[in-house]
């Protein structure tokens, strides 16, 4: 019989040290509402991802900038450039910039913007939305729109409606609550084939997306709720290599098609230039790069676009202790090509693509 005077074991939050509470996803959206501008952005920008996932529209989606942002005022800096671009480009290319807020780790490290925005450890993370969201809404009131990956279940509340394209990490694709995620959010998914290489993974998240979820998450008055998704019909594969070596070369492509053809899906590859593609080294970027915009110049392809880490110098640096040493421009994670590689591609691109094959 128990001592009602003894004190209870503790049996939960062993491993805990803090709960930090968070402003509810509507209380931040009221503090950093979306401008008109950046409405017409997002809403112009999804719309047209899906003219092109549907074959009604040609132009080339390209996602293109740095690994990962840990500057805001860098990352509006290359913003700034990339939107001058974009206005000169439009008739070919629909550029989104690539804006990783959230970086998942093979073991430990710097785990992004929202989770840690000092880069101190401190994991100071209603400071790392606010600064999310803040940004976010700068660079799609310029009239650029954005692309992200979705890694947290539930950051989205807090930034979906300034997101114009959303992707899947090869991490977690296999992953029902990503799956489940992508059934759910407002904007056109990516899938990244498996770190192994394999293709069949992001096809099959394609198909899970697509369906009816329902999942734990929360309420924009930050409340615990049951989600219930209606599907998401507009997703894509995206190539990124493996294990194995780069899945780039038109054999890949034709193998994404079929399993997408048999899966009842319509055909869409975005090939990501970096990563194993890249074999590690982002100088390589640009020959996958060139390949690729070969194969959709001479023959017809269901490749939708190319994905490319890009900043405003290359390469990449160490976090150090001392955080005034910083270079600016330069990547905390992958390395990135530089600026002047960028608007080079990015010309040259606009320019093969007015004279391909109708």
């Amino acid at each position: 019989m128990e001592n009602p005077d003894q004190p209870q074991q503790a049996v939960a939050n062993l491993h805990v040290r803090a709960m930090q509470p968070l402003l509810a996803p509507l209380a931040l959206k009221a503090q950093l509402p979306l401008t008109a501008e950046a409405t017409a952005t997002v809403t112009a920008a999804r719309e047209a991802i899906r003219n092109v996932l549907r074959g009604s529209e040609r132009r080339l989606v390209i996602v293109i900038g740095p690994c990962s942002i840990h500057d805001p005022e860098a990352a509006l800096d290359y913003a700034r450039r990339l939107v001058r671009l974009q206005q000169d480009l439009s008739s070919q290319l629909l550029i989104l910039m690539r804006v990783y807020l959230e970086k998942p780790r093979t073991t430990v490290g710097w785990r992004g913007l929202i989770n840690d925005p000092y880069l101190d450890g401190g994991f100071d993370m209603g400071a790392g939305m606010q600064l999310a969201r803040q940004l976010l809404l700068e660079i799609n009131t310029m009239g650029l729109p954005v692309a992200t990956e979705m890694l947290d279940p539930i950051s989205p509340q807090y930034l979906d409606d300034q997101i114009s394209l959303a992707t899947i990490g090869a991490r977690t694709t296999e992953a029902q609550t990503h799956r489940a995620l992508a059934s759910g959010i407002s904007m056109p998914v990516g899938f990244k084939n498996g770190t192994d290489g394999g293709i069949q993974v992001a096809v099959n998240a394609c198909v899970a997306a697509a369906g009816q979820h329902s999942f734990l998450g929360i309420t924009e008055d930050g409340q615990s709720a049951v989600v219930k998704t209606t599907g998401n019909p507009d997703s894509f594969v995206i190539l990124r290599g493996g294990r194995h070596g780069p899945n780039y070369q038109e054999e890949y492509v034709v193998q994404a098609t079929r399993l997408m053809r048999e899966a009842n899906l319509t055909p869409a590859v975005m090939v990501d230039c970096s990563h194993a593609n890249a074999e590690n080294d982002f100088r390589r970027q640009e020959t996958v790069w060139y390949k690729v915009i070969e194969q959709i110049v001479t023959q017809p392809t269901p490749i939708i676009g190319l994905m490319v880490e890009s900043n405003i110098v290359e390469g990449k640096q160490p976090l150090p202790a001392d955080r005034s040493t910083l270079r600016y421009g330069v990547s905390l994670t992958d390395g990135c090509i530089g600026w002047e590689t960028t608007e080079r591609l990015l010309v040259e691109t606009h320019h093969a693509l007015e004279t391909r094959k109708r």
